[in-house]
């Protein structure tokens, strides 16, 4: 009998590559809308002022 035992390692590696092929056909579907609605840049802006108030009140005291 001949010297099987890379087979099912090989058969393993073909099935993950055949499914993972099977998976990726179709249009990929669109990306979704931006849901910034400004929130992000407010707080962002907040917390700098923030910052700075607490250097200048370090300064000053």
């Amino acid at each position: 009998m001949r010297n099987l035992h890379g087979l099912p390692i090989i058969a393993f590696i073909l099935v993950a590559l055949f499914q993972f092929a099977a998976a990726q056909g179709g249009a990929p579907s669109p990306a979704p809308a931006p849901s910034n609605d400004g929130t992000a840049i407010d707080q962002g802006i907040a917390y700098f002022l923030l910052l700075i108030a607490l250097a200048v009140t370090y300064l000053i005291h």
